[in-house]
């Protein structure tokens, strides 16, 4: 059974038991209700705070996390956890530090080479080499590196090693998770151009999880914006940025930077009040309200679902 869409991601739900007393634990909802789709060779930025979820809405859906509820599809197959181990060379992760998700004790052969060997992806051990060889030219890096170790080398390196560890197995959707936040910015745009010319090559899809909305919106075909666990928009890259309608989204948008002074001048930045409320005691409703100026009392009593608004632009919002 093949799909139009080649993630698809119904209604997730990732909870963590939380010890909040003696002999209590409470349910974090890191993850409530989250859905997506991603075509073959697309991109989705997925964007939001530091804590509302997008690192673990990554992780859940390639079941380094056991999802606590909701239905995650490949090319229109339900993955579970008696058939997650076919899907593994399809669904690959970059991770968001270069320093820590790299085994210090290993050459970045042996790095590399790994995943070959767990799915038995050569004959011989001159094809083990020649893949591992065509892999760091693929990202950028020469064949004597191979017997290095990775304190040898800088953070853009190491994220180039990273790359190359995923697109071993020749997966089809990668998980970026901050893929370019601890490195400088000289080196971020290298990076990204590098994941941009892969997926040229490769066909690969890719979720793209980043705080930084100018970086998403260069890579991006389609932008969703979480808050506390939850997507509350979803649209083209352009026209996100261009046409924002949720009030968090209009915020977050209004934050970044602009080039030009003359335009930086006579735009208005939107300062949320109050503060984020805990996972562990979430309002009523919209999570939002507390810190929205549109809110009214129906959005104390019930939580809204993304609606269309036209053109597959998703929002959830009572009064947007």
């Amino acid at each position: 059974m093949s799909s139009e869409n080649l993630i698809e991601v119904k209604d997730l739900q990732m909870y963590f038991p939380i010890r909040t007393g003696f002999m209590k634990t409470t349910m974090l909802k890191a993850v409530d209700g989250v859905n997506f789709s991603i075509k073959p060779g697309e991109t989705l930025g997925l964007v939001g705070e530091s804590g509302c979820g997008k690192t673990t809405v990554g992780r859940t859906l390639l079941r380094l996390y056991k999802p606590t509820g909701g239905e995650i599809y490949y090319d229109g197959n339900l993955i579970t956890d008696k058939n997650m181990i076919e899907y593994r060379p399809k669904m690959q992760m970059v991770f968001q530090d270069p320093y820590s998700s790299l085994d210090p004790r290993m050459t970045v052969e042996e790095i590399i080479g790994e995943p070959l060997d767990v799915h038995h992806l050569y004959s011989d051990k001159k094809e083990r080499r020649d893949k591992i060889l065509g892999l760091m030219e693929l990202v950028g890096l020469n064949a004597e590196h191979a017997t290095r170790y990775v304190h040898e080398f800088s953070g853009g390196q190491r994220q180039r090693i990273g790359i190359a560890r995923a697109l071993s197995v020749e997966p089809k959707f990668i998980v970026c998770d901050e893929a370019v936040s601890a490195l400088d910015v000289s080196i971020q745009a290298q990076v990204i151009n590098m994941f941009e010319e892969l997926q040229e090559k490769l066909g690969v899809a890719y979720l793209f999880i980043a705080h930084d909305l100018l970086v998403v919106r260069h890579i991006s075909n389609r932008i969703a914006v979480m808050y506390l666990g939850r997507v509350v928009e979803t649209a083209d890259a352009d026209e996100l940025s261009d046409s924002p309608i949720h009030p968090y989204t209009q915020s977050l948008l209004s934050a970044v930077p602009i080039p030009d002074p003359n335009i930086a001048k006579n735009s208005k930045r939107i300062i949320l009040e109050g503060d984020v409320p805990s996972p562990l005691k979430m309002p009523s409703g919209c999570a939002f309200r507390t810190r929205c100026r549109y809110a009214t009392d129906q959005c104390a009593k019930e939580c809204p679902q993304l609606t269309d608004r036209g053109g597959g632009h998703m929002v959830a919002c009572w009064n947007k």
